[in-house]
């Protein structure tokens, strides 16, 4: 079966042969003597099969409104209007699953671990990067995904230098890798008393939150924990005691921290857990897997090399630079309506891969 979209051709009978033979692979003596590899191939199976199994549902559903309709004889308007709602809600649903499709990669469904560093403009980009914390934010609500800042630190005078957070929901690292980059800010400046135009910038780096099934060896003596007092807002017990958690990977200089937790152990736990998906995505470029793509990107990313800019000043205006996508809802794209720059950006990626 083929379903076609704007990207290409949708080939379901090429995925139930991937599927067949990754089943036959698992029923082989001695699949789980290698569990790196199971794992691997456990985890593509689910993935093939997430996007093959509702389309072979729905498949079964045309045919059965097909049947239907045969049986009416064009002449119950009622029973005819009943198979029209069931063809609409149909039809969306299988919008929405070819939209899917464009989810090609391994760890497209997984939740995602998004960073935001200030660039150079001082209060300037520390504003902009607390505006673009609150962009996701907002989308994420709209999609009943949840977030968790799991490190956070403060500008000097406004605004936020960095911060980490954990974006939880099925497709998350799907959709938020489409934003990975530098994002520019064009606006009169709130803190210039002249109130002159000025440029920010500030970057967004996203990684999938890894499975608790992939292995990854950390030793003890490669670690390098820290214990500090937690800033911030929190209530007296995050402010009085030492719970907040630094750990650095001396072997390649990764350093996570976690201070949103209100206990040492619980913010060592994600701590741990932010160090073995960045772990993990420098173990996948060394292999060259697909997400290692994704990673060389963020490390060519240089200031002034903006994927989207949003212009405030002199006019309202949202334009993404791969794509050339645009928006003059620029109020709208802040607030959160960001789909439309992410589904974008995926037919892009899959019309190159196609």
């Amino acid at each position: 079966m083929y379903l076609k979209d704007s990207g290409g051709i949708f080939d379901i009978d090429h995925k139930d042969e991937e599927i067949a033979l990754l089943q036959s692979k698992m029923s082989e003596e001695g699949f789980w003597q290698d569990p790196p590899s199971a794992n691997q191939i456990v985890r593509k199976l689910k993935s093939l099969k997430n996007i093959s199994e509702p389309w072979h549902k729905h498949e079964l559903r045309i045919k059965e409104i097909s049947e239907f309709f045969g049986l009416s004889e064009g002449e119950d308007e009622h029973f005819l209007h009943s198979l029209k709602n069931d063809l609409d809600v149909l039809n969306q649903e299988l919008q929405t699953l070819e939209f899917y499709t464009l989810f090609s990669d391994e760890f497209d469904k997984n939740n995602a671990i998004l960073s935001i560093n200030s660039g150079a403009g001082g209060t300037e980009s520390c504003d902009w990067v607390s505006m673009i914390l609150r962009m996701y934010g907002r989308w994420a609500q709209n999609h009943q995904f949840s977030v968790t800042v799991t490190d956070v630190l403060d500008g000097e005078e406004a605004g936020i230098k960095n911060v980490t957070a954990i974006i939880k929901g099925d497709y998350a690292y799907g959709y938020l890798r489409a934003e990975i980059g530098v994002h520019r800010l064009v606006r009169i400046s709130p803190f210039d008393a002249n109130k002159r135009r000025h440029t920010s910038f500030a970057s967004v780096d996203v990684i999938p939150e890894v499975e608790d099934d992939i292995e990854i060896d950390i030793k003890p003596d490669d670690l390098k924990i820290d214990l500090y007092r937690a800033g911030g807002k929190g209530g007296q017990h995050v402010n009085t005691t030492d719970s907040a958690v630094r750990i650095t990977h001396l072997p390649t200089g990764i350093v996570v921290q976690c201070q949103n937790e209100r206990s040492q152990y619980q913010n060592k736990q994600v701590a741990m857990n932010v160090l073995k998906s960045k772990l993990y995505g420098l173990q996948l470029k060394e292999q060259e897997d697909k997400v290692s793509q994704e990673y060389d990107k963020k490390q060519r990313i240089e200031w002034g090399s903006q994927i989207r800019s949003y212009v405030l000043h002199p006019y309202n205006l949202v334009k993404d630079h791969r794509t050339d996508f645009e928006t003059g809802d620029a109020n709208g794209v802040l607030d959160g309506k960001l789909d439309s720059f992410m589904e974008a950006y995926l037919r892009l990626i899959k019309g190159q891969h196609d």
